[in-house]
């Protein structure tokens, strides 16, 4: 049977309605452990793609969705086991603890997954930024002969929701304020104390004044402030 081959110029371009969501242990035991020992891979859906030659921004794929790359870890120095992940722009810093990858069945260990966060700049003054990066690598077995360098890493930008909702929830208390400032300023009776009052309705509609009756206007100037009533 031929295999399927989904990667069009280091992109994958799935049919519609696919979707690639892969679990954990899929990613380490059928694409990461088959690449590794050179055995057919499911489907040619994940490219191979130095990740750390390119800013996370850069690398072929959407930047919307994330996006899965074989790549190989290369020596920090030639002594050493640190690998290095610094790009052009900055660089790719673990946070926490690696995690095991475990079989649905049997809770075998078979690989491991570390967390890493992107930083621009240089270390150790780099700005943290919103794009992290899962890698996921075999675990040597003693009985086994070495394992290429390869690892599988998932590269994706996080969403930030917190900050929108707090932002959404500071424009309604505004537009609450606004509103309240509206309904108390249309309850307002504004007086013409200096005008000479009418008793004709038309001359007071036409002149677009508010008036009350006596005992009212009188009330409420005294609670008030006092007022000079001109002689008719």
């Amino acid at each position: 049977m031929e295999k399927l081959n989904f990667l069009k110029n280091g992109e994958l371009r799935l049919p519609p309605g696919f979707r690639f969501h892969p679990t954990d242990e899929e990613l380490v035991m059928q694409y990461l452990k088959r690449k590794v020992f050179s055995c057919p891979l499911p489907a040619s859906v994940i490219p191979e793609f130095d990740v750390c030659k390119s800013d996370p921004w850069d690398l072929p794929g959407d930047l919307e969705k994330e996006r899965y790359f074989f790549s190989t870890k290369e020596p920090k120095y030639p002594n050493g086991n640190r690998s290095n992940r610094a790009t052009s722009s900055g660089y790719w810093k673990a946070t926490g603890l690696d995690k095991q990858i475990l079989t649905s069945k049997g809770n075998q260990v078979v690989g491991m997954k570390k967390t890493l966060v992107f930083y621009r700049g240089k270390p150790p003054h780099g700005s943290r930024t919103d794009w992290i990066m899962h890698e996921y690598r075999l675990l040597n077995s003693p009985s086994q002969a070495p394992m290429e360098n390869w690892v599988l890493c998932r590269i994706f930008l996080k969403r930030r929701s917190g900050g929108r909702n707090g932002e959404e929830k500071e424009m309604e208390s505004l537009r609450g304020g606004v509103e309240n400032r509206k309904v108390r300023k249309s309850k307002m009776v504004f007086y013409n104390f200096l005008a000479q009052r009418k008793t004709d309705s038309s001359s007071s509609a036409g002149s677009g004044i508010t008036h009350e009756s006596d005992e009212h206007e009188e009330s409420s100037s005294s609670d008030t402030f006092p007022y000079f009533r001109t002689k008719p």
